[in-house]
């Protein structure tokens, strides 16, 4: 063995610096094919040389409880993974784990490797590898993620102490919303002995029934050792307008901004103290932007929107349009940001109408939001805003917003038919698919027909998972 390890040494340093600068011993051909081949042969010396260990026979995989994935769903599975509208691949899982459905064992190991190179696929198939996935995960340290995640077992008492993250998360989230008050207590008894990401994790789940009750445990967490819990708490108190940070950041602005001649004038905090470190506030900018724009901008983020018609003596409509001098960016991203994390539709709404972003219009009421995404799709040329904007829309898109898209898709069709196809498979992944009918009979336009095709194929997919 040593003197095997030692060519191979040997031959490993010549690879390094080269067969020109070391020359191997006189061999028949090329000295780089030589090198590879001789690396070849003390490899397989290298394997065969080694001891059988004694094995032991592998645990039997325990009976499971979820049922069966259908047949037809479970082929067309097989064919997306074959590579047949392989972008539905996540729609199909979200909607078998919906329904409980367990995999078919054959399509466990290319689903594990799937999820191993992209966590969103998860949570899905936390419930649908079933028992058996959990065996086999066991088997292969590469698929271990997969403990994490929560099964398809409905909540248990006993889960909160002994289940996965996974499992706790979910009945956490179960518990939340049937009792919030009940939820937050559940986590007090178990907070400290938490881990940092699972601390953050449960405090996401607030959101759901947050109210000033959840006050005196948030304001706790803004003091946590870890910065993720403690933006994550910042952040559920910012959509509290009338929490001790919604009234301690109205006070940082209330001295800063003015109006002046019709304009907004705005004095930038020249320091990031503690205080506003704790309140959410990040002292570092990122890269390229200066510390006092970052400073305003999320100060500004974190103020309750109703603070500022009270301080500057206009409506939203007024304020979004108004000259800001020096700092409009600043503060104008800001305003974004706290449309968003307060989910205020008035702010959005006059917000997305000088500056369409995805954020803003998902903000809005489902029906307006559909309406304002179905104008501004009229409207706007092809190109990344038109694809971002619309993915904000939430799905699945109803008529009004399909048939604009389609009108757009058949317009660049005749002008840029080479630039249309991410607008096509968006609207074939968002529109409901019930509505394939509408789209074969709007235009039999290859490119329409194509969206109807992709339509068809996920009504179908969905039809099959019930």
């Amino acid at each position: 063995m040593a003197d095997t390890m030692t060519a191979w040494e040997d031959l490993v340093s010549t690879a390094l610096v080269g067969t020109d600068r070391r020359p191997l011993p006189a061999g028949p051909g090329d000295p780089a094919a030589e090198l590879l081949e001789r690396a070849a042969v003390q490899t397989v010396r290298a394997r065969a040389g080694q001891r059988l260990r004694a094995g032991r026979p592998l645990d039997v995989a325990p009976p499971e409880e979820q049922p069966a994935l259908p047949r037809a769903a479970g082929d067309r599975l097989a064919r997306i993974l074959g590579g047949e509208r392989p972008r539905l691949l996540a729609e199909w899982l979200q909607t078998a784990a919906g329904r409980g459905y367990r995999l078919s064992p054959h399509l466990l190991p290319e689903l594990l490797d799937h999820a191993a190179r992209d966590r969103s696929i998860r949570p899905h198939l936390g419930v649908l590898a079933g028992r058996r996935g959990r065996w086999l995960a066991g088997l292969n340290p590469t698929w271990s993620f997969l403990s994490q995640e929560a099964t398809a077992a409905g909540p248990r008492p006993e889960v909160w102490e002994l289940g996965t993250s996974g499992d706790r998360r979910a009945h956490l989230a179960a518990l939340r919303a049937a009792d919030p008050a009940a939820a937050r207590e559940l986590l007090a008894t178990t907070w400290e002995k938490e881990s940092p990401e699972d601390r953050a994790a449960f405090l996401e789940l607030f959101a759901e029934g947050l109210s000033l009750d959840d006050e005196p445990f948030l304001e706790a967490a803004l003091d946590d050792r870890r910065r993720e819990v403690r933006h994550e708490a910042a952040d559920l108190l910012t959509r509290l307008p009338d929490s001790r940070l919604g009234r301690r950041m109205a006070e940082r602005v209330a001295d800063r901004f003015t109006v002046l001649g019709g304009k907004i004038l705005v004095n930038p905090p020249s320091a990031c103290d503690a205080a506003m470190e704790r309140d959410g506030v990040r002292a570092k900018p990122p890269q390229g932007t200066g510390e006092k724009s970052w400073w305003l901008q999320q100060i500004v983020a974190r103020t309750p929107l109703g603070v500022w018609s009270e301080l500057l003596g206009r409506p939203p409509r007024e304020l979004v349009r108004m000259k800001i001098t020096d700092w409009g960016r600043e503060v104008l991203a800001g305003w974004v940001r706290a449309a968003v994390l307060q989910g205020d539709p008035e702010w959005a709404r006059e917000l997305f109408a000088s500056d369409p972003l995805a954020d803003l219009l998902a903000v809005l009421p489902r029906d307006e939001q559909e309406s304002a995404a179905a104008a501004f799709v009229r409207g706007h040329a092809l190109d990344g805003q038109l694809i971002m904007v619309l993915g904000g829309a939430a799905a699945p898109w109803g008529p009004e917003l399909a048939r604009a898209v389609l009108q757009r898709i058949l317009d660049f069709s005749r002008t840029q038919p080479w630039n249309i196809g991410e607008l096509g498979k968006l609207a074939g992944e968002r529109v409901d698919p019930a509505l394939y009918g509408l789209a074969e009979r709007f235009s039999l336009e290859p490119p329409i027909q194509e969206v109807a095709a992709l339509l068809r194929f996920r009504d179908d997919m969905l039809k099959e998972l019930q």
